[in-house]
Order: C-alpha cells, then structure tokens, then sequence
C-alpha cells in the first residue's frame, strides 16, 4: 500500500488537523493606497484619463472592497491622481460602504437611470470629454458596450495593460498569506489521503474535503475540488459521474482553498493500493517533467521557457508531440492570487519575463485516454536568485507525502 493512503476513519483524520490561520493577516490599508499609486502612475505613463474597475477581483485587487459582479453596475472608476470614485445602485450605496476597506465617494443612480451616463457624467466632472480609459477586462460585454454608447468621445481600451502588471507581481504580504494558503490545502491532501477505503467514492471524499479545508481554517470551505478515481483521472477537470474507489485504481485529487481572499491550489496522483509499472513510469514522467519546467524558471527567462522545457521532456519519452494524447493537452501551467487562473500563463506563446514576485503552478499533466492520468502540481515564487516552491513536489509514487523521508 502506497505510504499514507489509507489506516485512519474520517472522524480521526479530522480531529489531527487544527486550525493554521494563526498569525495571517490580510492586505491592509497602505498596500491598497501604494496599488491605486502604482495604477495611476501607469496610467500616466500610457496617457490615459481614467479606469474603470468592475466589481470583481480587480476591484477588490485595488480597493480591498467586496462585491460580486451582476447585472447592476458596481464599479471604481481610478483617475491618474490616484483618486477614485465608487458607481453602486442607490439602494445598494449603505451597504457598500460597510463593505469599504478603502472609503470613498459613492456615485449612484436609481433602478430607472442609465449608469453608463452616470460614469460619462463622473468623467465630465473632472474635464474628462475625450482620450483613453481603461475598461476593466473582465468586465461583460453589456458593461463595456454600455459605457461606449454613454461614451462615444472616449476611445476604450483593455486594462489587463495595468491590472495584470500589478497584480501579476506579488508583495511579500500577498506572498505569505498565498503561502498559508498552499501549506493548509497540502495538511487537507494528506488528511484525504489517509481516508481512503475500497468502496468510498469521489463524492464522500470531496465532502471529506470540504470539512477539511474548513477545520485547518478556510471558512468557505473548499474553493474548489475535483477528486478522481481510475480511468477518469486522465481527463484533466474530471468526468460527470462520480466513481468508486477499487484496489489499484489512481487517484487524483485537485483542491484548493482561500484566505484572506488569496488561492491555494495543489494537485497529488498516487495509487490505492501498489503502483503498477506502468502506473510507476508514468508518475516518474510526469515528476520529471515538474522538474524540468521549474529549472527552466531563471530571472529574466520567458514564462514560455518552462511549458518548453516540460513539453520538450515530454516528447523525449514519446509523449506528444504538441498537444497529442497520450501526452500533455493543456499549458504547463497558470499564474494564481485573487484568482486561480490569472496572469501569466506557462504557455510557448507567452514572453513574459519573469521577474520576483511572480506566483505560478506547475502541472504538466500527463493524459492517457482509456488508462489514467497522473498530475502532480505545486506553485512557486520568483525571487531575485531563482524559483522557491511554495510546497515542495511528491517526492515518489511510493510516498507521494514525504512521510518516510
């Protein structure tokens, strides 16, 4: 049996775990105040007016102000001096505010009146008549459609230019909370792994999961979670159905959590029982391949150079080529903070030099149609002097926790 798979009931392996949040705090007024400095200065820089920020991650990125987009408009607009101005419903306006970690103005309208004219009106009030603003690119079409008609002088143009780059680049209080994040979502795959049985299924183990997540000091819970058995683990975000566990079978657990609003995501494959040959190779592959992306992170490199370098180990051992199955059909992997996927991406396209501060998973899976798939994935940092993972890699498919070393 595979070391730590197995030997403990739910109830014990929930009783070891504690809560880890001890110590962590979240983002605080004056890092906020520095990002609405650092946006305006690049706002400056490109010549733009003003940015719209939608509610959302980029938002909440600027302001530490809670808010989830709908079909009501809840935005910051940014103005070169730093300043800023809240866009919320007027009903909404007194529950906004107790949602504030940055106070502001709050510009309202009323269900009857076109919020798009109220942002026009916003940007008149500060001379604002023609010139470039930076619509928020995650915002939905109805969103930047509306504030073109109301807008017509205003020439829009992406803001992923200054949202990504600052919040692609981490400050050492981002960093340490992200850190928290990754150890206590590591204790819940442990946890995971100890409860497994013949006959659980995906199912139990994901609520096993949740509470986890939950006892180590997550109180949403799961951020999300995809657990998989046997031959659905070659199919990289799982399989409609839910499966039952046998002797033999891989596992692959994805899961993640969130604290202080900032993301954990860490994946392990192991095998219930003894690994196969086949099953041993594979793993060995992928671990490898792991490897290889993370030498290939050197200061300055392209954030292309590390999906090259695990996809180019790949194809050495018959994989691929490109994206072909057997084989690695997706990115080597992501960025991660405020969200799970965000900027940059460890795709070959992709130029982006790294540089401290950047966060990103490694996870070059290998899918296998018809067998299984094995995916081992870690985040890490860029420091001055190189990479540093936030948890360190699956030593072997034998002890995928390290608990012999």
């Amino acid at each position: 049996m595979t070391t730590g798979v197995g030997g403990s009931t739910t109830e014990e392996a929930l009783a070891r775990l504690t809560d880890m949040t001890d110590g962590i705090t979240p983002i605080g007024k004056p890092e906020f105040l520095a990002r609405l400095d650092r946006a305006a200065t690049l706002m400056r820089d490109r010549g733009w007016q003003a940015m719209l920020a939608t509610a959302g991650t980029n938002m909440l990125y600027f302001t530490g102000t809670h808010w989830h987009l709908s079909e009501r408009l809840v935005a910051v607009l940014i103005f070169p001096d730093a300043s800023m101005t809240y866009i919320a419903p007027a009903f909404e306006e007194s529950t906004l505010q107790d949602f504030m970690c940055l106070e502001g103005p709050v510009a309202t309208w009323e269900e009857h009146e076109n919020p798009y004219q109220l942002v026009a009106g916003l940007l008149a009030q500060k001379g604002i008549t023609s010139g470039i603003l930076g619509m928020d690119e995650s915002a939905p079409f109805f969103v930047s459609n509306g504030v073109a008609k109301a807008s017509p002088q205003l020439e829009l143009t992406d803001a992923a230019e200054i949202t990504a780059a600052c919040r692609m680049v981490k400050s050492p209080a981002e960093i340490a909370i992200m850190q928290r994040a990754m150890d206590m979502t590591l204790a819940v795959h442990k946890a995971t792994a100890s409860i497994l049985r013949e006959g659980i299924t995906t199912t139990e183990v994901e609520a096993f999961i949740d509470q986890a997540h939950r006892k180590v000091g997550a109180p949403a819970g799961n951020y999300f979670v995809i657990v998989l058995f046997g031959e659905a683990t070659a199919y990289p975000h799982g399989v409609k159905d839910p499966q039952v566990l046998k002797p033999g079978d891989t596992v692959l657990v994805d899961s993640g959590c969130q604290v202080h609003d900032y993301i954990s995501d860490l994946t392990r494959t192991y095998v219930f029982g003894d690994p196969s040959d086949r099953q041993r190779e594979v793993w060995n592959h992928e671990r490898t391949a792991q490897s290889a992306a993370f030498d290939a992170a050197k200061p300055g490199a392209p954030t292309a150079a590390l999906d090259i370098a695990a996809r180019s180990y790949l194809e050495t051992q018959g994989y691929g080529p490109d994206y072909q199955v057997p084989g690695l059909p997706h990115r080597t992997g992501h960025g991660i903070g405020l969200d799970i996927h965000e900027w940059p991406f460890l795709v070959r396209s992709n130029t982006t030099p790294l540089a401290p501060g950047m966060c990103f998973s490694i996870e070059p899976m290998i899918c296998i149609y018809g067998e299984f798939g094995i995916r081992l994935e870690d985040h890490f940092y860029m420091t001055e002097d190189g990479p540093k993972w936030f948890t360190e890699p699956a030593p072997s498919i034998d002890d995928p926790f390290a608990l012999n070393a």
